[in-house]
């Protein structure tokens, strides 16, 4: 827990892969096995995971197309959706018993975060390079989603041109004000991975180190071995059902934000 952030420590077996890059690995290949096993024999009245997986689906795809509409949603479906699970089963994978709290230079029984140099398992999202990385592929495929909707050209004008269906000499006279305009909107365009990114690695990764706070606190008092064993136990147990609703709620967010950049970027304005 103390490497998550900036610095990604690597695993001592593989060189090229960091703890959080195992973890994402390990997360992607749970919800492909899962998805698979519960799509492996179709039945035209599902059941059991078939019809868990179908009721997300569904779920999902109409949160969807509320939001960007019913033509855009089909090209930014697969993408949002992707984004709001992988975030959400990487987010409570990273409260299983071990993950941030096991690892390498410990010196004490209770796994305390001050002596780990290394945690084997630390959750993807409390790794800023794993969430501005999300949140680059996401401008990619907006982009992408933008200028097939509404043409390269379409886009600019959507940018710089004037809105609200101005004509005649008052279109011409408030131009310079939507080009300032659109400057300023270009400029919060280039800032959005940095936002999106930000905020979902800065709430994870404070969760994490509220826990470990929690978890360590009853050594920190001086409380005695087996006081402060329990201490580990209930001190942390609030905190960790909170963290339970903050994993869904930032995954919730994040996609949320991305559905948003997406209809206001396809939204044509004689609509």
């Amino acid at each position: 827990m103390v490497a998550a952030g900036l610095y990604a420590p690597e695993l001592p077996a593989l060189a090229f892969i960091t703890n959080s890059i195992f973890v994402a690995a390990i997360v992607t290949v749970a919800v492909l096995l899962f998805t698979r096993m519960a799509t492996q024999r179709m039945e035209m009245i599902p059941a059991g995971k078939q019809n868990f997986v179908e009721y997300v689906i569904e779920f999902l795809y109409g949160q969807v197309e509320g939001i960007v509409g019913k033509h855009v949603a089909p090209k930014a479906f697969p993408l949002l959706a992707t984004i709001f699970i992988f975030v959400l089963v990487s987010n409570w994978f990273g409260l299983m018993p071990g993950v941030g709290t096991i690892g390498f230079g410990q010196t004490n029984a209770f796994f305390s975060i001050e002596t780990m140099e290394t945690p084997l398992l630390r959750p993807a999202t409390a790794d800023l390079n794993m969430t501005l990385a999300l949140a680059v592929v996401f401008m990619v495929v907006w982009l992408w989603i933008s200028v097939r909707e509404l043409g390269l050209w379409g886009s600019i004008v959507h940018i710089f041109g004037p809105k609200g269906g101005l004509q005649g000499i008052l279109k011409f006279l408030l131009l310079p004000i939507f080009l300032f305009v659109g400057v300023i909107e270009i400029v919060s365009i280039i800032f959005r991975p940095v936002s999106l990114s930000l905020r979902l690695f800065g709430n994870v990764y404070a969760g994490e180190t509220l826990l470990g706070t929690m978890l360590n606190l009853g050594q920190t008092l001086g409380f005695p071995g087996w006081l402060a064993w329990l201490s580990s136990i209930v001190f942390p147990l609030p905190f960790y059902f909170l963290e339970i609703l903050i994993g869904a709620l930032q995954a919730t967010v994040f996609s949320l934000l991305c559905a948003v950049y997406i209809k206001l970027s396809t939204t044509h304005d004689d609509h």
